[in-house]
């Protein structure tokens, strides 16, 4: 029973912190071309990681791809790469990690054509979950890459 109301909480919690800051006020309205924005409305701002690993999945891949194509339309923005890990682990490790998933992003979408200077990254290991809970789906969704408008 536990488990069924941990999922559930998360899913609520999940849809309520869909939005961040740079939202519109009108959910239905199209953000303005080439922001922060119109990049989460358009594409996924995430490449997400299995357990303990930095290796690109075909589906984080093609996540890159969508993103990378929108760079390359709005060629005057910069972004930052922001690694992060699970709970689990030593803030040290999961550093660590989180650098390389940031790193293996950010490789990828130079490797789609992003200049490399126009892109930075950042670990931010365990210090700054995406979804605070001690579940699978939660440890899921925090092991990832974003990548963020600047």
């Amino acid at each position: 029973m536990k488990k069924v109301l941990s999922s559930v909480a998360l899913a609520l919690l999940l849809i309520g912190c869909e939005c961040s800051d740079t939202c519109q006020v009108d959910a239905n309205a199209a953000a303005t071309p080439g922001t922060p924005g119109h990049f989460k409305q358009t594409v996924k701002d995430r490449a997400f990681f299995n357990f303990d690993s930095s290796t690109l999945s075909a589906e984080a891949k093609k996540d890159l791809e969508a993103q990378a194509g929108w760079l390359k339309v709005y060629s005057s923005t910069t972004a930052t790469v922001e690694g992060k890990c699970d709970a689990r682990g030593t803030r040290e490790y999961n550093l660590a990690l989180g650098a390389r998933r940031a790193n293996e992003a950010e490789k990828q979408l130079v490797k789609l054509g992003i200049d490399k200077s126009r892109l930075k990254t950042i670990s931010y290991g365990k210090e700054k979950l995406e979804v605070v809970s001690d579940t699978e789906l939660a440890h899921a969704q925090n092991r990832v890459a974003i990548t963020v408008i600047n």
